[in-house]
């Protein structure tokens, strides 16, 4: 019998669970398929953010750089190929060149606020503010981003369909914008942010936490 080859490195265990789920949702936003069928890339300026995509997909992977055509600005960068979670990407929703393109996917029910915190910690944003003109009351909006409207359009009906919530989407320039105010930021960031036992990104969870607390203080 011939020697068998080495094991290939890096291969991801595909299996659904809320690390693997928010994995999902860092990739659907700062993540990038190549065309070979067989690479992925995934970028993002927070080291954090790229430790945390290692940590729940179970790789061990330099980080790396890569830079912009357009700016010569480097990027931290993850990039590794492994055929069977590319083909599996494509087979829940995935393509090479998504941004503009990508619309639902197939993200099991239990599992969809976890690939939901994935995906406000690659493109969402979080922001609060005193409003004078209601006798200085707090205000605070959770905000996701995607340059699809389907896609934007896509996640509303999954809130909706799961905790009967609604977000206003906007567009601006290449963008659209889906928008939850404060009552329903409420109900969708305790469904999101669920337990102290999950993986995010500690900037915007403080950032979350600092305005939940401020808010109960001036009730």
């Amino acid at each position: 019998m011939g020697e068998r080859g080495p094991k290939p490195k890096n291969k991801v265990k595909i299996k659904w669970s809320p690390d693997f789920a928010y994995a999902i949702g860092l990739l659907t936003t700062d993540g990038n398929l190549s065309p070979d069928g067989r690479h992925l890339d995934f970028t993002s300026n927070d080291i954090e953010q790229l430790n945390n995509f290692k940590k729940c997909l179970g790789i061990d992977v330099k980080i790396g750089f890569k830079i912009s055509g357009f700016t010569g600005k480097k990027s931290p960068r993850i990039q590794f190929g492994d055929i069977s979670f590319y083909k599996f990407l494509i087979k829940i929703g995935f393509m090479p060149r998504k941004s503009k393109v990508i619309s639902k996917l197939k993200i099991p029910r239990q599992y969809f606020f976890d690939f939901l915190r994935g995906h406000f910690d690659g493109d969402g944003t979080f922001y609060s503010y005193w409003d004078e003109r209601w006798k200085s009351s707090f205000m605070f909006y959770t905000v996701f981003m995607s340059a699809s409207e389907l896609h934007i359009k896509w996640i509303d009906s999954q809130i909706y369909n799961l905790i009967k919530i609604r977000g206003r989407i906007t567009q601006n320039g290449n963008m659209y914008y889906l928008r939850y105010a404060k009552a329903d930021s409420l109900k969708l960031l305790p469904k999101i942010y669920y337990s102290n036992n999950i993986t995010y990104l500690s900037r915007k969870f403080e950032k979350i936490k600092k305005a939940l607390k401020i808010n109960i203080d001036h009730k």
